[in-house]
């Protein structure tokens, strides 16, 4: 039985080095935006590359990260965790070392592989550690500094952008890593699943990851007029076809076809990918449009983004019937009320109301009167929707699969906005050279946001068609504090005491 107590020495070492090094992944997924003008200014490079400098690092994460948390299980959470941590910290250099734009690229996947055994494993060696008593309250504890580090993340792209270079968005980790991996193996009990059991999937995962990177390489390299295109695309729809062939027929698949046969679960993940296809293509291109058009510093950029995860993390939580005494917000009460089919269509076409404002973000934008406003709208819409969608997710499934939901939802929202950077500047009409021409971008750019609040639009139309009320004894979220505008907050398998 685990005996970890959250008030004692080794508790807060515990949550301190697993906070850390789940920081150093969430981090990279906002930071980087910010710094996309001044690496492709560095490295004389096309919109391609700054593309493939978000989406390399998406690809693996997002196809790997259900193999990540399973191996966590079989050999060791913390040692799965600190080979996670060195992993990302190697990848990082990297990353900041790169000379070319192949070579980052290159070590951007390496870090997702990195992100997919530290992301899971950082919560389940807390589920896995604590006392039964103090389980929930960590967990609140963990998703809460993360979502801090989330929030802080463009604000600390820009410092270090504006400052010492893009390279120290990377490098940062290394120092990050040197503190986390100690602390871990000193002070973090090694635990795991109990006897192996199957086989990992991981011809799975690795067709999965193939398929992702394919129809990516498809959708970027188009503009091109690249022959290689056509045939990279009918591949990539051959490999995605294999890889549901392949979970059909395996004992231990890493993507069981059986858990769609929840309406409800195939509901709430259709919704997902609208709405963090969405949310991928905003945070991509706004950052660019922000320093592009607009003529803000990364600093600048980086500081105006920081309302939309302030208002998650003042107001996502969604309390619940044991814990309604401990507070929550009017949205989490309204949707423990009304079911999550209102916060589920509203949330959405709040956030197309706001991508709608966004054109008004042009040359000379003033930031209280063109760029808070709609901000302030997308973090409400947020709000709205965040936490009741992961509470959806959770209710769907049995509650012996939560963690395996969570884990699909979460890499489904990360597969969205992949495809949704890949695809965004194609169908708007951004040429490889865009991001250097700002009157080009912005034109563009107005046609993206269109095209994104339509996406969110859908999203609500398929929640209020398809989505319906759970059970009143269904699991409820754990992470109850969330700052991540990339994916929705990964919830553990809940564990006995």
């Amino acid at each position: 039985m685990p005996d970890v107590r959250l008030a004692s020495p080794r508790g807060r070492w515990l949550l301190f080095t697993t906070v850390l090094g789940s920081a150093m992944a969430m981090l990279d997924s906002t930071v980087v935006n910010v710094a996309l003008p001044r690496i492709g200014r560095d490295l004389d490079t096309g919109l391609a590359a700054l593309q493939w400098t978000v989406n390399a690092y998406l690809v693996t994460l997002a196809g790997l990260i259900l193999l990540g948390g399973s191996l966590g299980d079989r050999y060791g959470r913390r040692r799965v965790f600190v080979l996670g941590v060195v992993w990302f910290a190697l990848a990082s250099l990297l990353c900041g070392l790169a000379p070319t734009p192949g070579v980052l690229i290159a070590a951007r996947a390496l870090q997702g592989v990195g992100g997919a055994l530290l992301t899971p494993g950082s919560l389940a060696l807390i589920q896995a550690s604590f006392h039964p008593d103090d389980r929930g309250r960590a967990v609140g504890l963990w998703s809460g500094f993360g979502g801090i580090g989330a929030a802080v993340g463009p604000f600390l792209g820009g410092w270090l952008v504006a400052g010492p270079g893009w390279r120290w968005v990377f490098l940062l980790n290394v120092p990050l890593a040197a503190l986390c991996v100690p602390v871990a193996l000193r002070h973090v009990p090694e635990s795991s699943g109990g006897p192996a059991r199957g086989r990992f999937d991981v011809l799975g995962a690795t067709l999965g990851a193939l398929a992702l990177a394919l129809l990516t390489y498809a959708l970027i390299e188009a503009p091109s007029g690249s022959p290689a295109v056509v045939p990279a695309a009918a591949a990539g729809l051959a490999v995605a076809v294999a890889f549901g062939y392949v979970e059909r027929g395996r004992p231990d698949p890493m993507l069981p076809p059986d858990i769609f046969a929840s309406r409800q679960f195939t509901a709430v993940n259709l919704v997902t990918l609208c709405v963090y296809a969405a949310f991928g293509g905003f945070f991509f291109l706004v950052a660019l449009q922000l320093q592009v058009v607009a003529g803000y510093s990364p600093l600048a950029a980086g500081t105006a983004l920081l309302p939309t995860t302030a208002l998650m993390l003042l107001f996502s939580s969604l309390p619940h019937s044991r814990l309604r005494s401990s507070g929550g917000t009017p949205i989490g009460a309204l949707a423990d009320r009304t079911g999550p089919r209102l916060p589920l269509t509203v949330g959405p076409l709040l956030c197309a109301a706001a991508l709608l404002l966004m054109p008004r973000v042009g040359e000379g934008a003033d930031y209280a009167t063109d760029v808070l406003p709609p901000l302030l709208v997308l973090g409400a819409g947020m709000v709205t929707l965040v936490a009741p969608l992961t509470a959806t997710v959770l209710a769907s499934v049995d509650t012996a699969r939560a963690g395996l939901a969570s884990g699909i939802n979460n890499a489904a929202a990360r597969a969205a906005g992949l495809v949704a950077v890949a695809a965004l500047p194609l169908v708007a009409g951004m040429g490889p050279e865009a991001y250097r021409v700002p009157a080009a971008f912005d034109a563009a750019f107005d046609r993206a946001m269109f095209l994104c609040a339509g996406t969110l639009v859908l999203g609500a139309v398929l929640a209020f068609t398809l989505v319906r009320r759970p059970a009143p004894d269904c699991p409820h979220p754990e992470c109850r504090t969330h700052g991540n505008v990339t994916a929705p907050p990964l919830e553990g398998g809940r564990r006995e005491g």
